[in-house]
């Protein structure tokens, strides 16, 4: 039986996506890893060019940012995930184009 793409990027953990993403550019398979991470309320920051998740909820909500604890994923220096206490995430930089269906 073959395995189809989008139900085998379903089964990897967020470690393996991450590594797709950011080592498979410009493929439909870093367009997987990424419609999965954003399936699992994980937001891409077009400044910063990482993944980012709410840690907690965030403490100020406005129609221009966010602000609050955040995981994300230090792909620079750690390849791990890292907290980030009162970040203010501008949602300008937010990546919005690609749906996570």
């Amino acid at each position: 039986r073959r395995v189809h793409g989008p139900e085998l990027f379903s089964k990897f953990n967020v470690d393996t996506l991450y590594f797709i993403f950011y080592y498979q550019q410009n493929t439909y398979q870093q367009y997987l890893a990424a419609r999965i991470l954003k399936k699992q309320s994980w937001r891409y920051h077009k400044k910063y060019l990482t993944w980012f998740q709410r840690h907690e909820q965030p403490q100020v909500t406005n129609d221009e940012y966010e602000q609050g604890t955040y995981v994300y994923f230090d792909y620079e220096t750690g390849w791990c995930q890292r907290i980030k206490h009162e970040f203010m995430f501008k949602y300008s930089y937010l990546e919005d184009e690609l749906e996570a269906s």
